[in-house]
């Protein structure tokens, strides 16, 4: 036998009869083959409850890591460009320190605010000792010497270092030959190294010039006080090169204060006129340029000019005990001025005054369209106060007007005809 599909079918076997007997006699049948039940579905071991006072359901289990040691294909895409973001930027602030100071001119943009001066008494209120401030000082006191008509003039002044950038302090009149002349300008430190400088700018009329000697950086910069705080009978102590004798400390008092003082000519844009600190401390020629200083070896002035026994200011005589410095507040204002852009201003009213007289500053001239006309000013009127400070004559006048800014308003108090009043003028501006 087959099947359907050809294949031979397994051979039947005959069915035999039971046996006879009775059916008890019979072999028990087989039991009947198990029916097929579906499972019992179980709740699974976390299946949802609801929550039991006091019981945290288990947190699920935690998604499978990648393997140890690989990273995300997106990852370094982004690492590359910022580091070049990184670079452009760094690039971009390391120019920015180098280029705040101009190389060639040794302008900074940003003045004063720009470059690193020391502002910290290096000494305690209570010293008493000149040794002290010497040796704080010294290190950043300089000489000048200067060449002009092709003559070097040796040891023509004093300076001091203003700050960590290769800028130095002198007086006007210390470089202006040289300067005019083109001539080389060399400033020596302490040790006697000699460090070639250049003129940033300088201002006639406030007698301050600023060298740059970009290879004395490394020269410790004097801490900057305040003239304001100084009281008359105050110990000070002046540091120079008088007659070319460098490192030279000579000690006194505040003799005054706010003494108007001019030197150079007569008259003229060549004339200073000094709101001075008067002085007893020895001031010769050579010390010009020097810083004035306190006992705390801060710079409160710059030594500019002595009289002489002719009764000017100025000249070549010897030191007689009245020495004149130009405060450090006026100092800090032009230096700015020439920082940022190699010269400074200073203000103007557009008036001609006489010089002499002990009871006023009488006008002599109202310029048209000057700020002294725009004010009210007239000719023949008699300034006694700017501000409320008295004048006594032209340069106490011309003094008290410059230690303001350009723009600054000043009132001026007046004599007109017998009878006072009082006159606003906002200050104009020039170079020099």
């Amino acid at each position: 036998m087959t099947h359907d599909d050809g294949q031979p079918a397994e051979p039947t076997r005959p069915l035999t009869p039971p046996p006879p007997g009775p059916p008890s006699a019979y072999p028990p049948a087989p039991a009947p083959a198990p029916t097929w039940v579906p499972p019992t579905v179980q709740a699974p071991p976390y299946a949802w409850r609801p929550p039991q006072p006091g019981f945290a359901p288990p947190m699920p289990p935690a998604p499978p890591r990648p393997p140890r040691g690989r990273v995300p294909g997106w990852l370094w895409p982004v690492v590359c460009v910022l580091a070049l973001v990184l670079g452009v930027l760094g690039g971009a602030l390391g120019a920015v320190v180098v280029d705040r100071i101009d190389e060639q001119t040794g302008t900074v943009a940003g003045g004063l605010d720009d470059v690193d001066t020391v502002t910290e008494a290096p000494l305690p209120a209570e010293n008493g000792s000149v040794a002290a401030v010497a040796r704080k000082l010294l290190p950043s006191t300089v000489q000048i010497s200067a060449e002009y008509d092709g003559q070097r003039g040796g040891a023509t002044g004093s300076g001091f270092v203003l700050d960590r950038q290769g800028h130095i302090i002198t007086n006007n009149h210390v470089v202006a030959d040289a300067a005019s002349d083109d001539g080389p300008i060399e400033i020596v430190d302490e040790d006697g190294d000699r460090y070639d400088a250049t003129v940033v700018g300088r201002s006639s009329v406030y007698d301050i010039a600023v060298l740059f000697a970009p290879e004395a950086k490394h020269l410790t910069p004097a801490s900057l006080g305040s003239s304001q705080r100084l009281v008359v009978g105050e110990s000070v102590v002046a540091f120079g090169s008088p007659l070319g004798l460098s490192s030279t400390v000579t000690a006194g008092i505040v003799s005054a204060l706010h003494r108007p003082v001019t030197t150079g000519g007569d008259s003229g844009d060549d004339s200073s006129y000094i709101n001075a600190v008067q002085t007893d401390a020895a001031i010769n020629p050579g010390n010009s340029g020097g810083p004035l200083v306190d006992l705390q070896g801060q710079v409160v002035g710059v030594n500019s000019a002595i009289a002489t026994t002719g009764g000017s200011a100025g000249g070549e005589s010897g030191n007689i005990g009245v020495g004149f410095a130009i405060p450090i507040e006026q100092v800090r204002v032009t230096a700015d001025q020439i920082l940022r852009t190699g010269k400074a201003q200073y203000p103007v009213i557009g008036a001609q005054v006489r010089t002499g007289g002990q009871n006023g500053a009488e006008v002599d001239e109202v310029n048209p369209g000057t700020p002294a006309e725009k004010g009210g000013l007239e000719k023949g009127d008699v300034i006694v106060e700017v501000d409320g400070q008295r004048v006594t004559d032209g340069i106490s006048l011309i003094v008290a007007i410059r230690a303001h800014q350009p723009g600054d308003t000043v009132t001026f108090t007046v004599d007109r005809d017998g009878d006072q009043k009082s006159v606003t003028v906002t200050l104009g501006g020039e170079v020099g």
